[in-house]
């Protein structure tokens, strides 16, 4: 079997040491195919480890499914953490990768993808065999067929649901390329036991739920990253229940709930969605993985900070994460309304919803409607002039695809886009960038709080010791504020 660049470049010794003790930093970050059984797995598998001649290494699931191995119906690769790319590849196949997992070839072609872009679509299938090691299409195809393995085994959707909540067209296509790539039919994984497919959100009813797990490594930060998020989110988008959170979700057009559980035992959380939501599933997945920041890798983060002058900080709060944002533009309401006025905006703006839950009633305002409403109407709901008309245009330009606030896109023309809006200045450009293209090497702030918990005076001083915690800048951040 040729190898691919991709294989060649990981460290087959150090690969089968990870393998061998099992080692959970590794889970999701490569993948080891057996020769004998022509299965991939992940590091962690509990299986009896194979001999070392008989294991192949990969860099992700997509590269063994290329090679003809099937997923490991023990381990599941399905629930395995993702990479955190932003520095793994360069920014063309960084931002397809990203958007494919998101569904972005889901009924669109790859030329679609590429214009979306600003590539041509040589130049991009180019950059993601030579980055990735996998065309678009494979890569979207194994994104699709993993998604339809864990609905499979762990709910009781009918296989008709699970074929288009998945990304595919048609159940005779994803019968066809199931059989084709898996060498076994969907309902084999049918006769498996199966985990229990609904949710418990306060008030529900038997079949309008659906329970999936979100794999993360530990350790993670919960208590933080919840408060973080819950306070981003106005009173009738976002509640918690005790160490649950719910909020409302509007997913291409599909409207619903979504309820978030931690199940530290596990190294998951759990995520509780209704099934109006099942059609803009994939997109709704990649979304929560980026809001959670569930693809960080913190032994590696937090080791590095602890060594470059953070220990203290970080052994506080271990695994602490960046959240990154549901949807972009939420976060620049945000970010420059301040909770009260994004709550008056959202109570104005945001469509209404029933839901079932009095707490949860309505969307967030998307671009659209800030768009039509305009900076007088902003105005006349107590948003100061000059904020009024950077949000307005703001708006406008996310409405009319001039900017994207989501990640993948290119860090320096967000940043440029977002600081040459009147109004808007480059602390606020920097904070809205940070989270809505959840870049981890952003350093927000060289205020004197900043300073003071960093134990240094002034802001160069500051600025040298951070050049010391890149590329995770962001985390360092969110140590300092907290």
């Amino acid at each position: 079997m040729p190898a691919s660049t991709r294989i060649a470049s990981l460290d087959p010794a150090a690969c089968s040491r990870a393998v061998t003790s099992r080692d959970p930093r590794f889970d999701g970050v490569f993948f080891v195919g057996i020769s004998t059984t022509r299965i991939y797995c992940r590091p962690v598998c509990p299986a009896r480890v194979s001999y070392p001649e008989r294991r192949t290494f990969f860099e992700s699931a997509a590269a063994a499914e290329r090679h003809g191995f099937r997923p490991c119906l023990r381990c599941r690769p399905e629930l395995a953490p993702g990479r955190a790319l932003c520095d793994a590849v360069p920014r063309v196949a960084r931002a397809a990768a990203m958007r494919i997992a998101a569904g972005a070839l889901n009924g669109r072609g790859v030329s679609d993808l590429a214009e979306d872009l600003g590539v041509g679509e040589r130049q991009l299938r180019r950059a993601m065999e030579r980055e990735l090691g996998v065309s678009p299409l494979e890569l979207a195809q194994t994104h699709r067929l993993l998604l339809a393995k864990c609905l499979l085994t762990d709910t009781s959707l009918p296989v008709t649901r699970v074929a288009f909540a998945s990304g595919f067209q048609s159940l005779r296509r994803f019968n066809s390329v199931f059989r084709e790539r898996y060498r076994m039919s969907p309902s084999v994984l049918r006769r498996r036991p199966r985990a229990g497919a609904r949710a418990e959100a306060p008030g529900d009813t038997p079949g309008d739920w659906v329970r999936l797990a979100l794999a993360y490594r530990a350790p993670l930060a919960w208590d933080a990253l919840l408060r973080a998020i819950a306070a981003d989110t106005p009173r009738g988008i976002g509640v918690v229940y005790g160490s649950r959170y719910g909020r409302t979700v509007a997913a291409d057009r599909c409207r619903g709930v979504v309820f978030l559980e931690f199940a530290a035992e596990r190294a998951q959380v759990m995520l509780d969605v209704s099934v109006s939501l099942l059609p803009a599933l994939m997109p709704l997945l990649a979304r929560m993985r980026h809001l959670l920041d569930l693809d960080a890798e913190p032994a590696i983060i937090d080791a590095h900070l602890a060594e470059h002058g953070l220990a203290a900080l970080v052994a506080r709060r271990r695994g602490l994460r960046v959240p990154g944002a549901f949807d972009g533009f939420e976060v620049a309401l945000r970010q420059l309304l301040g909770p009260d006025l994004h709550r008056h905006v959202t109570e104005a703006l945001g469509e209404p919803l029933a839901t079932g839950f009095p707490a949860l009633n309505r969307l967030s305002a998307t671009a659209d409607r800030v768009a039509d409403a305009g900076a007088p109407l902003l105005s006349a709901l107590g948003v100061p002039r000059g904020r009024s008309e950077a949000l307005a245009s703001l708006a406008s330009m996310v409405a009319r695809a001039a900017i994207h606030l989501e990640p993948g896109a290119d860090l320096r023309s967000t940043l440029r886009s977002l600081t040459e809006i009147p109004g808007l200045g480059a602390r606020s450009a920097t904070a809205i960038a940070a989270r809505a293209l959840h870049w981890p090497d952003i350093f927000p702030s060289t205020g004197f709080s900043f300073q003071s918990a960093a134990g240094v005076t002034g802001r160069r001083a500051l600025l040298r010791l951070a050049e010391r915690w890149r590329p995770w800048r962001s985390y360092a951040a969110a140590h300092l504020s907290g």
